[in-house]
């Protein structure tokens, strides 16, 4: 699988797609996975120094302001597990939510199949929104770089969209880490490379997706 990216100043992606033994609703959290969304679990990576504002300057390229509702998921995810909010979801957002907390970098976790392709990371025009939980809650994603499939864009490092997101029937996902290139060139890749690794502790066969700035 290869995912065309557009030209975006600072920015250091890395994607995986993760297929599952068997559907989610046959793959419950276990002990140890849930004990990752504590902010004090025991975890190999962790957020460097200006780590934070750097992932909001990524955000900011296309005039994005990514401040209160519309901060990067990782920070939210932060206070959450600090005020003992963040609670098990299902495997594999769970999995994707620890390495966020651990990493403080932004993951995405979609769906592949309910996804359509073909598949994209791009811009969308001002005034572009789409729900982003099941009360029908939108969010202006306009200039904030997201994941596209034929049907517009669909995850970001703020809010993914609802029509996307894992169900019981879920197999297999795509996960997105959106990192900033510095001030740690690593962060990223140790970040997808540690959550990989629990996706297979669940039993899920796992590849990178090659990543590439799109022509034109």
């Amino acid at each position: 699988m290869n995912l065309p990216v557009v030209a975006w100043p600072g920015l250091d992606l890395r994607a995986l797609v993760a297929v599952l033994p068997r559907p989610l609703a046959e793959l419950p959290s276990p002990p140890w996975l849930v004990e990752l969304l504590h902010p004090d679990a025991g975890s190999p990576i962790a957020p460097g120094e200006g780590l934070r504002a750097a992932v909001r300057d990524l955000l900011r390229h296309h005039g994005y302001r990514p401040t209160g509702r519309g901060k990067p998921s990782s920070e939210y995810l932060a206070a959450a597990a600090a005020d003992g909010r963040l609670v098990s979801i299902n495997a594999v957002v769970d999995a994707g939510n620890a390495a966020s907390l651990h990493s403080g970098l932004p993951i995405s976790v979609v769906d592949l199949d309910r996804c359509r392709a073909p598949l994209r990371v791009a811009v969308p025009p001002p005034d572009t929104r789409y729900v982003f939980n099941r009360s029908g809650q939108e969010i202006d994603v306009g200039g904030l770089l997201s994941l596209f499939d034929a049907d517009g864009p669909c995850a970001n490092a703020v809010k993914d969209a609802q029509r996307t997101k894992t169900d019981q029937t879920t197999t297999r996902v795509l996960a997105l880490v959106w990192g900033p290139a510095a001030p740690d060139a690593g962060a990223a890749a140790r970040a997808a490379a540690w959550l990989g690794q629990r996706f297979e502790r669940l039993g899920a066969a796992c590849e990178p997706v090659a990543v590439a700035v799109a022509a034109g």
